[in-house]
């Protein structure tokens, strides 16, 4: 039924600067549907955090959390959720730099403590903070962001203390996500292909920031938008406008997708 499948990321791709999917490139993922090419949301995001732009976008298949839930046709799939023991000790380890945890599923988020980098993380993503320390011992938990400024250097340290537990991929300069290891938007598109045996389609992917580098590993024609960070251009097959400058419908229209 297929032709092929698209993937987008979301903040600083598929968005705007102002968290909207731009009237353009609704009318493209219209016209990549009536084409018989699947699009499909792949983010770091939690799907609470994108109902509203499935249905603005027309789209109702998602790779979320960096691949640890994923969503096909509106219906759940998969959810890779972490250990209550894990996440206690990587809480009390952030917690002795006084560095605050933030626990995500599928239906919300709660924090563990609020702070300045807290504030404006959420202030941009235009989100609520509810400060629940305790709630992940009772609540499922499938995503954590843990804040740790690019410029504190933590992400390697984090990488090598939990080796094989969790999985760390740089969502903005604020933070990092973290989801079960081996888990990521490489996995959760491998896993949905599989899943609807469409491994032998094309695939494009979109995106624009490290925890993008994954899913460019995966599908066969990765595209980076003209505001991504170095990194994801040089490994893309095609580098399209920016975010702001109808990136998506111009690198639609550049592989005749649309």
């Amino acid at each position: 039924m297929y032709k092929a499948v698209v993937f987008f990321d979301l903040d600083g791709t598929l968005f705007d600067n102002d968290k909207q999917v731009t009237a353009a490139s609704v009318k493209a993922i219209a016209q990549l549907k009536a084409n018989n090419i699947l699009p499909v949301i792949a983010t770091g995001r939690s799907l609470f955090e994108i109902t509203g732009t499935l249905e603005q976008a027309g789209i109702d298949s998602c790779v979320c959390a960096d691949g640890s839930y994923i969503q096909v046709a509106g219906r759940a799939l998969k959810t890779e959720y972490l250990k209550t023991a894990d996440i206690t000790a990587i809480t009390e380890y952030a917690q002795q730099n006084d560095l605050a945890v933030s626990y995500y599923n599928s239906n919300g988020f709660v924090v563990s403590h609020e702070n300045k980098l807290v504030r404006a993380n959420y202030q941009e993503l235009q989100e609520r903070v509810t400060v629940a320390p305790e709630a992940y011992l009772t609540t499922k938990v499938n995503m954590l962001f843990v804040f740790s400024q690019e410029t504190d250097k933590q992400d390697d340290v984090y990488r090598e203390r939990y080796k094989g537990t969790f999985s760390f991929y740089r969502n903005n300069m604020r933070g990092l996500d973290v989801v079960k290891a081996g888990v990521s938007k490489r996995s959760g598109i491998e896993y949905l292909l599989n899943h609807m045996d469409l491994e032998a389609l094309p695939t494009y992917g979109f995106g624009d920031f490290y925890n993008d580098l994954p899913m460019f590993e995966v599908v066969k024609t990765p595209i980076a938008m003209g505001n991504a960070v170095p990194e994801m251009k040089a490994k893309a097959a095609w580098v399209t406008a920016s975010n702001m400058d109808n990136g998506i419908v111009k690198g639609l229209q550049h592989y005749n997708l649309i």
